[in-house]
């Protein structure tokens, strides 16, 4: 096959419905129950990597029905119970696939608010030298209960509502303005409400990580990528992933990934 429109068309004489003008929902392409989607905004030069991708979505599916829902199993994806033999490198493949799966940002950041964590814990003992994170901070609670400010930790930003006499005060505070809002307050139980801040944030960092990683490591997904990175740079596959490349082409060779076959020449084999 030459190109995209080539391409397109066998799809189509396989009886998969295709889309090229969608958003996909929210991805570069997507595959569900037999029909491609493809967004209008993937690069022209990812086209039909990203087409690949979702075809071996379905060839999957058809190797094991319950794909979609389950994830799909290494297993049967080489028909070998060696799970392990193949995993690694096709984590490798994908990380080299695609850069965002490596979640690079998210880590660097975890590990800069992890320094922050560290440097306001140590001012905090530097005046409160029997402070732990993991127990209560007595003098911090004893201190606190009386004032706004106990909202902040929880949230970094909060409307609250004060009442008096004569009437109802809307006020917005926000974490970054403590030392103005609360002149009052000392600075380490101000650190003490920032280092709660900066945990909650490396939690939501932590939990986006693991659900990234959930998602780029599916059996289902780790075959779609190295099969994508067959036609996208088939020698560094060979490199990456020289156990999983050597079992694909027997297995393609002897038809177990159906009308993949069709495509050797877009995969380089």
């Amino acid at each position: 096959m030459k190109d995209e429109k080539e391409l397109i068309s066998f799809l189509k004489r396989l009886g998969i419905e295709i889309h090229t003008s969608t958003k996909a929902r929210g991805h570069q392409g997507f595959y569900i129950k037999n029909r491609i989607d493809i967004s209008t905004k993937t690069p022209q030069n990812m086209r039909i990597p990203t087409i690949i991708h979702e075809f071996a979505h379905h060839i999957h599916s058809k190797i094991e029905s319950d794909m979609a829902k389950s994830g799909g199993t290494i297993e049967k994806i080489f028909d070998d119970n060696l799970k392990d033999f193949y995993e690694n490198e096709l984590i490798t493949v994908t990380n080299f696939v695609d850069e965002n799966s490596k979640c690079s940002k998210l880590f660097n950041k975890k590990e800069e608010i992890k320094l922050k964590i560290k440097e306001l814990d140590s001012a905090i003992r530097s005046e409160f030298p029997n402070f732990m994170r993991s127990k209560k901070f007595k003098e911090f609670e004893k201190f606190i209960k009386n004032s706004d400010a106990k909202y902040l930790l929880k949230y970094d930003r909060v409307k609250i509502i004060r009442k008096n006499i004569l009437n109802k005060e809307t006020v917005l505070l926000n974490i970054d303005n403590i030392e103005n809002d609360f002149p009052e307050i000392p600075k380490a139980f101000i650190n003490y409400i920032r280092l709660k801040s900066y945990m909650r944030h490396q939690k939501r960092i932590s939990s986006r990580i693991n659900k990234l990683q959930k998602y780029y490591y599916k059996p289902c997904e780790l075959f779609a990528r190295f099969v994508q990175g067959l036609n996208m740079n088939v020698e560094k596959i060979k490199e990456l992933a020289p156990n999983s490349y050597k079992r694909f082409c027997e297995l393609i060779n002897f038809g177990y990934y159906f009308e993949l076959s069709e495509l050797k020449d877009l995969l380089n084999i």
